[in-house]
């Protein structure tokens, strides 16, 4: 799945590395993750990133990489949808 692309495949990597002491393995899988629009992954790049694991231009060019996976997913089928099964679960 991780080779497939798999965002939340990507992030459960990243922490199998972490937790086998391959920390700056982690951050890349997470920066990957992140840039395809994992919300998980950014916030766990900002946690790493206050504990100085992350520099400050990795974690913005992951931001900016998470914000342009996020805005290229938008579009105005995906938006009526969102909306239409939204006020479904409301009645």
């Amino acid at each position: 799945a991780v080779i497939g692309g798999h965002p939340s495949a990507r992030y459960n990597l990243a922490g199998d590395e972490w937790h086998n002491d391959n920390s700056e393995r982690a951050v890349k899988h997470w920066i990957i993750a992140a840039s395809q629009g994992h919300d998980e992954s950014i916030k766990t790049l900002m946690r790493a990133f206050k504990s100085g694991m992350v520099s400050k231009n990795e974690l913005a060019a992951a931001l900016r990489a998470h914000q342009a996976a996020v805005d290229a997913t938008k579009s105005p089928q995906r938006e009526a949808a969102e909306e239409y099964y939204r006020n479904r679960r409301c009645r």
